[in-house]
């Protein structure tokens, strides 16, 4: 238990001390990650827009909970016949260790226009390999 509120605490803090401009010598690959994934919420908002609500405990930062809801979006898309997604935007907030995100994507048939665009099955095995899960 102490472990976990010492893990959260160090990465809640880096940032801020980083932006006060405080000397900061751990980065987010310092910290041990043990994640732990807590659940995937899923709702198609309208068209090929879908929401997703990702909950995690052990992120080291919020990369950590974006990968989750990425991977979420990834097998998603192929499971409705699709090849690839759009990131369009990520929400987190973190309270007592419990990381929630709130994404949202769109998937699609073809490669959509943007610069967050995802192949989702390369993305699906890059989850696979690292062990972050999907729906």
């Amino acid at each position: 238990m102490i472990r976990h509120i010492s893990i959260w605490l160090r990465a809640a803090l880096l940032p801020a001390m980083a932006l006060a401009g405080c000397e900061v010598s751990e980065t987010a690959q310092d910290i041990p990650f043990e994640p732990e994934y807590r659940g995937i919420e899923t709702r198609l908002l309208e068209g090929d827009l879908v929401n997703f609500h990702v909950k995690m405990t052990g992120a080291r930062d919020v990369q950590d909970l974006a990968d989750y809801a990425e991977c979420a979006a990834a097998q998603y898309a192929l499971i409705r016949g699709y090849g690839f997604a759009r990131h369009v935007r990520t929400t987190s907030e973190v309270e007592a260790g419990l990381w929630r995100g709130d994404a949202v994507y769109t998937i699609s048939p073809a490669l959509p226009d943007g610069l967050k665009t995802i192949d989702a099955e390369v993305a699906v095995a890059n989850c696979r390999e690292r062990r972050i899960p999907t729906v």
